[in-house]
């Protein structure tokens, strides 16, 4: 992909003007200050704590010679301007999820999640054991980032509805919110999909705008008011098993820090990454019950709509293989995903299935 062909298309337009302060990064007195860009408003739960973890050890690694300053979505740029900001080196980090990038080059979306992609466990594995990490830098040289997952939601849920579904063909026509591929292979099933940020999304179901959506879990989605808006919640989704958040550093600015600062925020992503998964998946459980207690009515989707899933999904991979990056990333973690898959389902899955009923009758 040509950079300046993409530097061209970019939509930052007038916000772009508005960041070209942010060009380099502050340095003051032997200190190192980098601006932060996120697609996530200030505080929103898991994401944002994301985003303090991250920031918070890159400074106390350092020993506050390098700092991260953080901004909001929209107090600097639009969310789904984070990514060519960076590229632009108007901020000079990004955070977000990857597959927000998709429309710059489909492979970004692996390095977020892919439909009928890997878990978290899948994930962490292909990333630090079997390549994953060299090629999320490989495919950030043709952007100038340096890109590091530095989050984990967990498997995400299926979303939220204002009416029960019960087959495929009720996704005919329904206004749904979701981003990335899962979105393109509702689009198959004859949803009218719609990528919204994340602090949109509870007015566009308060006015009709949308049907349905989907965001990330029991926690976050309650703390986002969705269960004011939708009484059916589906916890089992096809579209993102175990999504990874990501960091990207502008590849210059990346290049200027010292060796150690390089390896601090390598570090500070994999710390983060882990610490993210642990309070998604602490909070989630007890979130699930209160919304159970509070009247939200919980589903699992049918199975002619799991094979409408599997349906559009392959359809969705498949359209992308003629591009050598995608395949080539393709090939890599549907590889690394049935060998670490194989053992994991012989392995933990037989044993929470057999502990389950094992408990149970105790």
């Amino acid at each position: 992909m040509d950079r300046r062909s993409f530097l061209k298309s970019s939509a930052l337009g007038g916000t772009a003007a508005a960041a070209t302060s942010l060009a380099a990064p502050a340095i003051a007195q032997g200190n190192t200050t980098l601006t932060m860009v996120t697609t996530w408003p200030r505080g929103l739960a898991g994401v944002w704590d994301s985003v303090e973890r991250f920031t918070n050890n890159v400074a106390t690694m350092s020993g506050g010679s390098l700092t991260i300053d953080a901004k909001g979505a929209g107090e600097l740029v639009g969310a789904f301007e984070s990514f060519d900001a960076v590229v632009a080196g108007q901020a000079d980090v990004y955070h977000g999820v990857d597959y927000y990038w998709m429309g710059q080059h489909p492979a970004w979306a692996y390095f977020g999640a892919v439909p009928f992609g890997m878990t978290a466990a899948e994930m962490m594995t292909w990333y630090y054991a079997d390549g994953g990490m060299a090629l999320h830098h490989e495919l950030g040289e043709i952007f100038g980032v340096r890109s590091f997952i530095a989050g984990q939601t967990g498997a995400q849920g299926g979303g939220w509805f204002r009416n029960e579904v019960n087959s495929a063909d009720d996704f005919n026509g329904l206004k749904f919110r979701m981003p990335g591929l899962g979105g393109e292979v509702l689009s198959k099933m004859g949803a009218s999909v719609q990528v919204l940020p994340g602090g949109e999304i509870y007015q566009a179901l308060s006015t009709g705008s949308l049907d349905a959506t989907e965001w990330i879990g029991p926690w976050s989605d309650e703390k986002l008011g969705l269960q004011e808006v939708c009484q059916h919640y589906y916890p089992a989704g096809f579209h993102e098993a175990g999504p990874a958040l990501s960091v990207g550093v502008n590849l210059e600015a990346f290049s200027g820090l010292s060796a150690e600062q390089q390896k601090i925020i390598e570090i500070a992503a994999a710390e983060g990454h882990q610490a993210n998964y642990a309070l998604f998946t602490a909070e989630n459980g007890p979130a699930l019950q209160r919304l159970r207690d509070s009247g939200t009515q919980v589903h699992e989707f049918a199975d002619d709509i799991w094979d409408a899933f599997g349906k559009g999904s392959v359809e969705v991979l498949g359209q992308y293989q003629d591009d050598e990056m995608f395949a080539k990333i393709h090939e890599s973690a549907q590889n690394s995903m049935r060998a670490s898959g194989a053992w994991l389902s012989l392995a933990e899955s037989a044993y929470t299935r057999q502990r389950g009923r094992v408990l149970s009758s105790m």
